[in-house]
C-alpha cells in the first residue's frame, strides 16, 4: 500500500462500552478524554449509559463530540474490566480491545479472544519503565485505592485519627501500620499521615525508606537482605525474611489501631502477612484493610468484597472495589492513561492504530495480535541489583602490592596537616589568615550540607548552588583594574570561571525543569 493510499484511509472508530461487572462504577473514557481521542483523529462512539455510574451522562459525551450508540462494533473497543463470554462474542474479527485482562492469571481468556481474531492490549501489562509511567493504569488505580483504604479504615475505626487535647480530656492519635510501600502503600501513608495518625510502614525494599519518611511515616526495617526485583514489580520474599517479618507484624499488631496491607506478587496468590493469631492479638475496635483480598488476601480471615468483624472485635475489610468508590476521578485517571497509550500507538495522529513490536512498551502490552497469543513478552529489565564487585586481582610477579595506610600513618598525616595550618595562620599576614579561616569554614559547612542531601537531589542542588557561587564574580570585577598585572590576570580567570558557573548552573536547572513540562498542546 502506498503512502498516498494510506493517507486516504478513514479514521478508526473508538467504542467506549459499559461495564458489566457488578459494582463497577468506572468507565474507560470521560468526556474530557473523549476530546483528546478526537484530537488524535479517531471517531468516538459511546454505549448509552456507559458513564452513568461515574456521573457522566450521555449528553456530556455528545457535547464532547462523541456519538452515542452501539460501541461493540467499533474498530477499537475501550473497556475497564476483561470482557465476559457474551461480550467476547460481540467482538468483530480485526477489532482491537484495550482493557484489564490479567494475562498472567487468565490464559483461557487469551485463547478465547485469540479465537475471535482480535488484537488485545492489556493495560495491566504496561512495563514499569519511566517512559510508560503515563500509561500505567495499575499505578493510577493503586494510588486511588490506597487513599480510599484509609478513608474506609477511618470510617470503620469510629475514632479520631489525629490526637487532640480538649476540655473533656486528651485523645491520643491513632497508630497505623502500612504493609508495603508501593504506589498504594505510599498513598495510604500520605492519607493517614495527613489525618494526623502516627504512621509506620514496612517493605522488603530498604530504598523506599526515604519515600516513607517524606510522607510523614516511620520506616520499620526487616534486617534481612532481600533480592531486588528485575521487572519493577514485587517478587517473592525469602524464608528468612518471612520469619523476621512475621515477628515484626505480630509485635506491631498488638500496638497499632489500623493495619493496611498492600502486598501483591504478579501471577501468584497474595502473600500471607497477618495470621489469625496476629489478628487475635489486636485490640477490640481495631481495623484491618486487606487490599490484596481479590488475590487471596494478606490477612487470614479476610473475605473478598466484604467487611467482617472477628470474635475479638477487629474489623477486617476486604473490599475489592476501592478505586471504584471514587468513580469520577478513577475514570478520569484511567481514561488519561488510556489516551496516553493510544497516543503512542497513533504516531501520525490520523486516527489509526499502528502497533510497532520493536517498541518495548507496545510489544509488552500486546498480549494477542490478530488472533495469535503473544503473551508472555520478552522480559524487560527495569531495575537491576548493583553488579557484584570482582575480587581484586593478585599482584603480578615481581610487583609489590600498594601498601595501605595504617591508622598510625593516618594520625601522623593529620598531625602534619594541623601543624602546617597552624604555621600558616601564625606567620601569614592578618588578611590572609582571615581569608583562610573563612575558606576552611566554608569547606566544612559545604561538606556537611551536601553530605546530608539525598544523592537523587545532588543535580538540582548543585545547579543552583553553582549559580549562587558565581557571586565571587563581583570580587573579581573589583580587582580587574588592579595595578598588579598578576592580580588583573587572576581576576580575569576568576570572571571567566564564575561566568561558566552562573550560566551553566541556570542552564542545568532549566533543562531539568523542562523534563516536567509538556510540549505544545500535548
Amino acid at each position: 500500500m502506498t503512502g498516498h493510499q494510506a493517507a486516504h484511509q478513514p479514521p478508526q472508530r473508538v467504542g467506549v462500552v459499559a461495564e458489566s461487572l457488578p459494582g463497577e462504577t468506572r468507565v474507560a473514557a470521560t468526556p474530557s478524554t473523549v476530546r483528546l481521542l478526537l484530537g488524535l483523529g479517531y471517531e468516538v462512539v459511546v454505549e448509552p449509559g456507559a458513564g452513568a455510574a461515574s456521573g457522566f451522562g450521555d449528553e456530556a459525551y455528545s457535547e464532547a463530540g462523541a456519538s452515542v450508540g452501539g460501541a461493540w462494533a467499533a474498530d477499537v473497543v475501550l473497556k475497564v474490566n476483561a470482557p465476559t463470554d457474551e461480550e467476547i462474542a460481540e467482538l468483530r474479527a480485526g477489532t482491537t480491545l484495550v482493557a484489564l485482562v490479567a494475562p498472567a492469571q487468565r490464559p483461557e481468556l487469551l485463547e478465547a479472544l485469540a479465537a475471535r481474531g482480535v488484537t488485545v492490549l492489556a493495560l495491566d501489562a504496561v512495563p514499569r519503565i519511566s517512559r510508560a509511567q503515563s500509561m500505567d493504569v495499575l499505578s493510577s488505580m493503586a494510588n486511588i485505592a490506597g487513599y480510599r483504604a484509609v478513608i474506609e479504615a477511618a470510617h470503620a475505626f469510629g475514632r479520631f485519627f489525629t490526637g487532640q487535647v480538649t476540655a473533656a480530656g486528651k485523645v491520643p492519635p491513632a497508630k497505623v501500620l502500612v504493609a508495603g510501600a508501593g504506589v498504594a502503600g505510599l498513598a495510604a501513608i500520605g492519607a493517614a499521615s495527613s489525618l494526623g495518625a502516627i504512621v509506620r510502614a514496612t517493605d522488603p525494599r530498604p530504598e523506599v525508606a526515604d519515600q516513607v519518611r517524606s510522607l510523614g511515616g516511620e520506616y520499620l526495617a526487616v534486617n534481612v537482605v532481600q533480592e531486588e526485583s528485575a521487572d519493577g514489580y514485587a517478587r517473592a520474599t525469602s524464608a528468612d525474611y518471612d520469619r523476621a517479618a512475621a515477628a515484626l507484624y505480630h509485635e506491631q499488631a498488638r500496638d497499632v489501631d489500623v493495619v493496611v496491607t498492600t502486598a501483591l506478587i504478579p501471577g501468584r496468590p497474595a502473600p500471607r502477612l497477618l495470621t489469625a493469631d496476629d489478628v487475635a492479638a489486636m485490640r477490640p475496635g481495631s481495623v484491618v484493610v486487606d487490599m490484596a483480598a481479590a488475590q487471596g488476601g494478606n490477612v487470614e480471615g479476610t473475605v473478598a468484597g466484604r467487611s467482617v468483624v472477628t470474635d475479638n472485635g477487629v474489623t477486617l475489610i476486604g473490599y475489592t472495589d476501592l478505586a471504584s468508590r471514587l468513580p469520577a476521578q478513577a475514570s478520569q485517571l484511567f481514561g488519561t492513561n488510556l489516551v496516553n497509550l493510544l497516543r503512542l500507538l497513533t504516531p501520525g495522529e490520523d486516527g489509526r492504530i499502528l502497533i510497532d513490536f520493536d517498541d518495548v512498551v507496545q510489544r509488552t502490552v500486546t498480549v494477542v495480535r490478530a488472533g495469535t497469543v503473544t503473551w508472555p513478552p520478552p522480559p524487560v529489565p527495569v531495575s537491576a541489583a548493583p553488579p557484584a564487585t570482582a575480587p581484586a586481582a593478585p599482584p603480578a610477579a615481581g610487583v609489590s602490592a600498594k601498601p595501605r595506610l595504617t591508622p598510625a600513618g593516618r594520625s601522623v598525616l593529620i598531625g602534619l596537616g594541623m601543624a602546617a595550618v597552624f604555621l600558616l595562620v601564625a606567620f601569614a599576614p592578618a588578611q590572609l589568615a582571615e581569608n583562610f579561616t573563612v575558606f576552611a569554614l566554608a569547606v566544612v559547612i559545604g561538606y556537611y550540607v551536601i553530605g546530608k542531601v539525598h544523592h537523587s537531589l545532588h543535580t538540582p542542588l548543585m545547579s543552583v548552588t553553582n549559580a549562587i557561587s558565581g557571586i565571587v564574580v563581583i570580587g573579581a570585577l573589583l580587582q580587574i583594574g588592579h595595578e598588579n598585572a598578576l592580580v588583573t590576570a587572576l581576576s580575569f580567570v576568576a570572571i571567566l570561571l564564575t561566568s561558566v558557573n552562573i550560566f551553566g548552573g541556570f542552564a542545568v536547572t532549566r533543562r531539568m525543569l523542562s523534563m516536567f513540562s509538556r510540549g505544545g498542546s500535548r
